[in-house]
């Protein structure tokens, strides 16, 4: 993976804890997207789920198509900074809600058939008033590609799209018959940090499922997931995959990556506060694996760590363990356990590494702990921007 060097950043010039995006490792990414916009002529949203900066929107303006959102709030981010065309995809939409999209979101995509029956006539109203509205329906190809259940949309009982049976058994009652008129496109997501050939196989279980469909549709998304910007990623078959598409169909194509916007552009920057012995050294750290990375418990994964540029180990594999703790009241605030050559002491600087995409959109102040500051860098000329320091105020401001 090509992360970004962050040992010629001086940690000391940040505040702590602080997120650390590298605005040149951003602009890497999108260009390989951009690339396959051009090749492909597949149109690529930035999924602000993911990764939502706003202070890099420029950046994103300049190489995608627009955003891709999960509600109202991301949609209305995506419109005021990100520009081009704003999407929206809920699990379901209260009407409050749904009445400020179809003011200016462009394609709105719904989870159920029972949604665009409940909505019908707002929707066709507004769709008589806006040429660039569109609305779909997001299908559940019954199609698992990912090994971990929470993230996957087609684990069995998912909530998370129509499958085929549903779709054909609303179809035979007059009224969503009449709807389904207003659905100009088809939504699908089964990926989860994935490359190609896991999309592969999807497109072929959305095609056996769905391609009946596909004649009557000007547009098919085909969600997230993708790590198009990791090296080994299969560019050239999705490419070919998405030319393919297109032609069978003739439907423009969608693609909605988050990660590959920021895949190894930032990191976590925190501080040693204080390490105690109950088995082994306990690292108390002024960060927090429940409020400023959660992923880290609910994957679970392991993140990579780096003191004085050294890559910790496992357990065990070098001189010095640690297990590395937050420090909220939570018993099971826990990073791992970890290893270095050099001892670690009160005040050292760590760095956990690829902690730009699903950490910051993710953060809470749980215990009122403090949320992590917002730098931007530069690699190339070493230009810090410290964008956002949070404080009691934001803590008191939620509650």
């Amino acid at each position: 993976m090509q992360f970004t060097d962050f040992s010629k950043l001086d940690l000391k010039r940040l505040p702590s804890p602080c997120f650390v995006v590298d605005e040149v490792a951003i602009e890497r990414n999108l260009k390989i997207l951009h690339h396959v916009q051009e090749q492909s002529g597949a149109k690529v949203l930035q999924a602000l789920k993911a990764f939502s900066m706003y202070h890099l929107a420029p950046l994103s303006r300049q190489y995608l198509s627009g955003t891709c959102s999960s509600g109202l709030h991301e949609a209305l981010l995506g419109q005021e900074y990100y520009g081009g065309e704003v999407h929206v995809f809920s699990a379901a939409y209260s009407e409050d809600d749904l009445v400020r999209l179809l003011e200016f979101a462009h394609h709105i995509v719904f989870n159920t058939p029972s949604q665009i029956l409940r909505f019908y006539p707002l929707l066709k109203a507004a769709q008589e008033k806006r040429d660039d509205l569109s609305f779909g329906l997001r299908i559940n190809p019954e199609h698992s590609e990912g090994a971990v259940p929470i993230y996957d949309p087609c684990a069995a009982g998912s909530r998370l799209g129509t499958t085929q049976d549903e779709l054909m058994q609303a179809l035979q009652t007059d009224e969503f018959h009449q709807a389904f008129h207003l659905v100009s496109g088809l939504h699908f997501h089964t990926l989860c940090e994935q490359g190609f050939k896991p999309l592969q196989r999807t497109l072929k279980a959305v095609e056996e499922r769905f391609a009946k469909w596909l004649p009557q549709m000007t547009w098919l998304n085909f969600g997230g997931g993708h790590h198009i910007t990791a090296p080994d990623y299969d560019i050239h078959g999705l490419v070919n995959a998405i030319r393919l598409i297109k032609q069978k169909y003739s439907v423009d194509v969608y693609l909605e990556p988050g990660e590959a916007v920021a895949i190894g552009s930032g990191i976590l920057s925190a501080e040693v506060l204080d390490i105690g012995f109950n088995q082994l050294p306990q690292a108390i750290l002024d960060t927090s694996a429940t409020c400023h990375m959660p992923d880290t418990l609910e994957m679970p994964y392991r993140p990579d760590i780096r003191f004085n540029n050294e890559l910790a180990g496992m357990a065990d594999e070098k001189r010095y363990n640690y297990r590395f703790g937050g420090l909220t009241c939570l018993a099971g605030d826990v990073i791992g356990d970890y290893s270095f050559e050099q001892e670690l002491k009160v005040g050292d600087r760590l760095i956990f590494e690829d902690m730009a995409h699903y950490t910051m959109v993710k953060t809470t102040t749980f215990n009122g702990t403090k949320l992590p500051a917002l730098a931007i860098w530069n690699s190339q000329t070493d230009d810090l921007n410290v964008v956002r320091v949070f404080s009691y105020d934001d803590f008191k401001s939620r509650l």
